[in-house]
């Protein structure tokens, strides 16, 4: 897209953005074109649920000269068990053909590949986070990453980005690092203040030690997620390209603390507010419910989009901005653009199962499609945004029926059971389990399994050996309006292509 194109005010903002800087040296293991000679993207896809904004997704995006994300959550448990059900059209299996480091991807391919598919046969697990993970689980999470981002660039030079949530601690810098093997161009958080994030991508591209600290409760010393590179590759390897880094936060002043230092600083922001789907940040001051037991969202939980300007980085909108209009009118407050998620959790790309897809599509139709922020069901304690559908756990039968369980584990919470000795624990687990780890009894009421939800929301859903199928849950938006245009348009759905054209057909 030319620069004209663009209001006055954005055409400064891409002007005076500051140059990153970047190795001389060329680009290992992916092709990259200069990004500093071309602008920033208009339409962030975002990165949503687990393989929702699947490669598939996200390379549709790409390719229309916009930012098209994976989902980095969960993305190790994704690829084994698409190895495991056969990796149907083999993409797994070319992506794993590319990696860097050939004696790894084997042994990844080798332990989860089944040319025939499981059958009825329970998936195999894969290693749960933590803070001392064995080798087999950090070349999954390197692998897993890498092919995600891998598959989603092939075949052309248009931003890719995945996706994390700074929940989620314990894989982030072997993650990163195969992201960026993989040439990943962008890296967003949230769900947390991603403060340590800039410094990580920095070490990464020169294969340097990566750490973060890990919050762990009741603490009595500090924790780290430590990953060596040149332990983990045991090369002498060339610099990696360094992604951009964007902050997904929800209130200005958290853009003011993060820009103030060079440690901290991002590349950019993305101001998401509380009609955003998957986890929202709670409503500032005490919880107030409305009458059908949602939080109320008031004026405090609006960022101050005036501060966010003042602080001199590129910044994009989401939360509600899904028509072409909503985009017009964050470029015309000087936004760079919008992140959505919505309208392209519907496309047809989208990692999110058919039928579901086409379940919500009908009941978008007949104006039935409901979405409740829910106070309690993430068990991380965040709002999450939730689709009233039926057999999915937002039916209080099918949620009830549920054996309470959690083996998976991404969001569960390290907390210290005696000095230098952790634990794991999450409020999805067995009742007595929780308590017994010394959890809070009032932490496990409504509380869901999001993890084993959110992988059959895209057909992974475990088979439990007793025949019991892990039912789905959807998240997406509140803010439906760009959808119900769309399926105006296109009755029987839209791809991710229409829908970017729908975008940005008020500011071409």
């Amino acid at each position: 897209m030319a620069l004209a194109c663009f209001p006055l005010g954005v055409r400064k903002l891409l002007l005076s953005h500051p140059k990153s800087k970047k190795p001389t040296q060329s680009v290992l293991y992916a092709g990259h074109v200069n990004e500093e000679t071309r602008a920033l993207p208009v339409i962030i896809q975002g990165g949503m649920g687990i393989a929702v904004s699947s490669w598939q997704l996200a390379r549709a995006v790409s390719q229309k000269g916009q930012l098209g994300v994976v989902s980095g959550t969960a993305i190790d448990a994704v690829v084994a068990r698409r190895l495991q059900d056969g990796d149907e059209g083999g993409h797994v299996r070319r992506a794993l053909a590319a990696f860097p480091l050939p004696e790894i991807s084997k042994r990844v391919q080798n332990k989860y590949f089944r040319p025939e598919g499981r059958g009825d046969a329970p998936f195999i697990p894969v290693p749960k986070l933590s803070l001392r993970p064995s080798s087999d689980a950090m070349e999954l999470w390197v692998v897993s990453n890498f092919v995600e981002v891998w598959l989603a660039k092939e075949g052309h030079d248009g931003l890719v980005g995945i996706n994390y949530l700074e929940k989620i601690q314990m894989a982030t810098p072997s993650a990163a690092y195969g992201a960026m093997l993989a040439g990943v161009d962008y890296v967003l958080m949230g769900a947390g203040i991603p403060s340590e994030i800039p410094q990580l991508l920095n070490q990464l591209a020169k294969h340097g030690e990566g750490a973060i600290n890990v919050h762990v409760d009741g603490a009595t010393t500090a924790y780290k997620e430590t990953f060596d590179p040149q332990s983990f590759t045991d090369k002498k390897l060339p610099p990696l390209h360094r992604p951009k880094f964007l902050a997904i936060i929800s209130a200005h002043v958290l853009a003011t603390y993060l820009a103030k230092d060079e440690v901290t600083r991002p590349d950019g922001f993305v101001i998401e507010g509380f009609t955003a789907g998957g986890h929202n940040a709670p409503p500032r001051g005490a919880m107030v419910l409305d009458d059908d037991g949602q939080p109320v969202f008031g004026p405090r939980d609006e960022a101050d989009i005036s501060k966010v300007a003042k602080v001199g980085l590129p910044y994009w909108l989401a939360g509600g901005h899904s028509t072409p209009e909503q985009v017009r009118a964050a470029l015309e407050v000087g936004a760079a653009g919008v992140q959505v998620g919505t309208i392209f959790s519907l496309a047809k790309e989208s990692g999110l199962q058919s039928e579901l897809r086409h379940e919500l599509l009908g009941s978008l139709a007949t104006g039935g499609l409901a979405v409740r922020t829910d106070p309690l069901g993430s068990p991380t304690g965040f709002p999450f945004k939730v689709a009233t559908l039926p057999e999915t756990l937002s039916d209080r039968d099918v949620y009830e029926s549920r054996p309470r369980l959690c083996d998976l584990g991404y969001l569960r919470v390290p907390y210290e059971r005696s000095p230098g000795v952790v634990g794991y624990r999450c409020a999805s687990e067995p009742e007595h389990v929780f308590i017994r780890k010394g959890g809070e009894p009032g932490e496990l009421v409504d509380r869901k399994c999001l993890c084993n939800a959110l992988m059959a929301n895209i057909g992974l859903g475990q088979t439990r050996a007793d025949g019991y199928v892990e039912p789905p849950l959807i998240t997406m938006g509140s803010d439906l309006t760009g959808a119900h245009e769309l399926l105006e348009a296109f009755p029987s759905g839209w791809n991710a292509t229409q829908a970017v054209d729908y975008l940005l057909k008020a500011v071409v």
